[in-house]
């Protein structure tokens, strides 16, 4: 096997660890809330990332301009309304409803580009919308048509991480990413830290297990899992890595089935099912599928 074969194999094996990591992430939040209040988890999470990331950042900083933080910043205030959301919402629902819901983000990016930029969704784009609404109602609606708290407030969560992936890619281009990175991160411990303070009780009850998960999620789960997949992704094809990402929901599930013992019904199973399918159809526009075909020809 030669060394750029070892590099595809060792780059599609570290993106499905981090989609691991992430998935199992969930139930360790949910756990973690019990106990800290969600902008302390978060203050903690991301100031604590942000100094990891800040050695890998030392040698760029003489590049530092205004366009840099403005650009951080932004993604910051982006990133932290989605994990404000998604976090709040963890409180009221299950780790594998709240790992499923976050991803529909990969099904609204392409209209919410089509809404700033007029770049029209393809089919693709839109069968896995109709597919999406069809998995989350099966998902989040109850015999009265309403949705709970928990799963509502994650679905507002994921349209802030769809505007966050849109945000960044206005910045990115010619930018060090690892920079950026540690600017929005910055950003969102900051804002964390201020309403925190402003709006929730100092965390009481904290237990050796919640300090050692909060350390984990900070060091693994959030700076570790980013450069990991900065790492898997170059030596991937974006397809491939788009597909093996989007397990994070999966893992999420399988995580809050064993650790958290949540219940799978045949319609949350089926709902979890289709916005799998639908993420899946967003993200690779089954271009696999037509490579295979074109191979059998």
């Amino acid at each position: 096997m030669d060394n750029n074969k070892k590099m595809q194999h060792l780059g599609r094996l570290v993106l499905f660890s981090a989609a691991l990591l992430w998935g199992v992430s969930f139930v360790m939040m949910k756990n973690v809330l019990d106990n800290v209040p969600p902008l302390y988890i978060l203050t903690f999470r991301f100031f604590g990332a942000a100094l990891l990331l800040l050695p890998f950042c030392i040698s760029r900083l003489k590049k530092l301009d205004k366009d840099y933080i403005k650009g951080g910043v932004l993604m910051g205030v982006a990133l932290f309304a989605a994990y404000v959301f998604q976090t709040y919402g963890l409180r009221y629902t299950t780790p594998g409803k709240n790992a499923f819901l976050t991803s529909v983000y990969c099904v609204i990016v392409p209209f919410l580009y089509w809404a700033i930029i007029r770049k029209k969704p393809d089919k693709f784009n839109a069968i896995a919308a109709g597919t999406c609404i069809i998995g989350i109602a099966l998902i989040t609606l109850y015999g009265d048509m309403r949705i709970a708290l928990g799963d509502g407030l994650t679905l507002i969560g994921g349209f802030f991480f769809a505007l966050h992936i849109i945000v960044s890619a206005g910045f990115v281009r010619g930018r060090n990413p690892i920079m950026l990175t540690m600017i929005q991160f910055a950003t969102v411990g900051v804002l964390s830290l201020l309403g925190a303070v402003m709006f929730e009780a100092s965390p009481s009850g904290v237990t050796s297990t919640d300090v050692w998960s909060i350390v984990f999620l900070t060091v693994v789960c959030t700076a570790g899992c980013l450069l990991m997949q900065a790492f898997g992704q170059k030596y991937t094809p974006p397809a491939q890595s788009a597909v093996i990402l989007t397990l994070e929901s999966v893992f999420g599930v399988l995580a809050s089935v064993l650790l958290f013992h949540e219940i799978l019904t045949p319609r949350l199973t089926l709902g979890f099912a289709l916005t799998f399918i639908a993420v899946i159809i967003s993200e690779t526009k089954m271009g696999f599928l037509r490579k295979k075909q074109n191979l059998a020809r």
